[in-house]
């Protein structure tokens, strides 16, 4: 006879811990206009309040997204630095700052504002804006959510950051939900779209490709972005990853002792607070890589190092492989 397994004894098998993160986030969003950009072009959102008010009042800041469809643009906030994205590739501006967009080839800057009219819309807007040259498609989007992970102030995620997924079945899922998107832009909006759905889910994916990578996401560090200890100390390092933190300037900042910071660090995230500046650095380091043109030594002086050789070290003992061939891999 067959053993039946002991139901109240056997280990349940683990969950991802990124997955079980991402269920605690409550999303709420729509798919808002698509547009056509035909080479030179370049545009400027409204400012982070205008753009809240606009789309849904009462709230601060929006999360927004664009899906390249086609071609290949640029994304910057006030920084300057410009992230490039391709065909199936997503930007995200988690805070909602207000940014610029634009392609290959130089452009006057206009605001975007000024190429259609307000809402609100029958239909999704399809705007056509460029100089008649090659042409880039983008799906744009927004979310709303209160979730810290969201908050400027902790600054969790990049300002601006593009996901590329790699072949399989997430990227052709992205790739249905664009031309979805596109076909909903063409009919008459029913009272509730159901592209507020699928701006949600295609959110979430996105996140959880980029945070896969994010420093001690294993041990919990959604978590510690709500933890009152942890937090201010996370912040800190997040705002100014270039700075040479000490463990008693990090205490200051989350005003408890040293000894109880770093016991909390290494109970919540099972690191000490340096270790994690380290990793935080490469996390940053990997991103700029990927989606912008800068310079092996520009990235290392970017994330807190002077010499681009120690730089090299450092990446390569946490990614297993040399920030040059990284990149090329991206």
């Amino acid at each position: 006879m067959t053993a039946m397994p002991d139901l109240l004894t056997e280990t349940p098998p683990q969950r991802d811990p990124v997955d079980t993160a991402l269920e605690r986030l409550r999303l709420d969003g729509a798919i808002f206009f698509r547009s056509e950009f035909s080479e030179p072009w370049c545009y400027e959102s409204p400012p982070t309040a205008d753009v809240a008010a606009m789309l849904r009042p009462g709230t601060e800041r929006l999360i927004m997204f664009h899906i390249v469809a086609s071609g290949r643009c640029w994304v910057a906030v006030d920084d300057g630095v410009k992230h490039w994205a391709g065909p199936g590739d997503v930007i995200v501006m988690p805070y909602g700052d207000q940014h610029q967009v634009g392609g290959s080839e130089d452009a006057v800057t206009v605001p975007i504002a000024t190429l259609f009219s307000p809402p609100p819309w029958d239909r999704l807007p399809v705007l056509q804006y460029g100089a008649g040259g090659a042409r880039t498609d983008i799906v744009c989007g927004y979310l709303h959510s209160g979730d810290p992970l969201f908050d400027p102030r902790l600054g969790a995620l990049p300002r601006a950051f593009v996901v590329r997924l790699a072949d399989g079945p997430v990227a052709q899922w992205v790739r249905s939900s664009i031309e979805y998107a596109m076909a909903v832009s063409e009919a008459v909006l029913p009272a509730d779209p159901p592209s507020t759905k699928l701006a949600e889910l295609l959110l979430a994916e996105v996140l959880r490709h980029h945070l896969a990578s994010a420093p001690a996401i294993q041990s919990g560090w959604i978590v510690a972005l709500r933890d009152p200890v942890l937090a201010p100390a996370l912040a800190a390092m997040h705002r100014d990853p270039v700075r040479q933190w000490q463990l008693n300037e990090l205490a200051a900042e989350a005003s408890v002792s040293r000894s109880v910071l770093d016991d909390r660090f290494r109970q919540v995230l099972g690191r000490s607070p340096i270790r994690y500046l380290t990793e935080w650095r490469m996390h940053t380091a990997g991103d700029l890589l990927r989606s912008t043109d800068f310079s092996v030594a520009r990235i290392a002086r970017a994330v807190g190092y002077e010499a681009e050789e120690a730089f090299s070290r450092a990446f390569k003992r946490h990614h297993n492989m040399p920030p040059s061939r990284w990149r090329a891999a991206g």
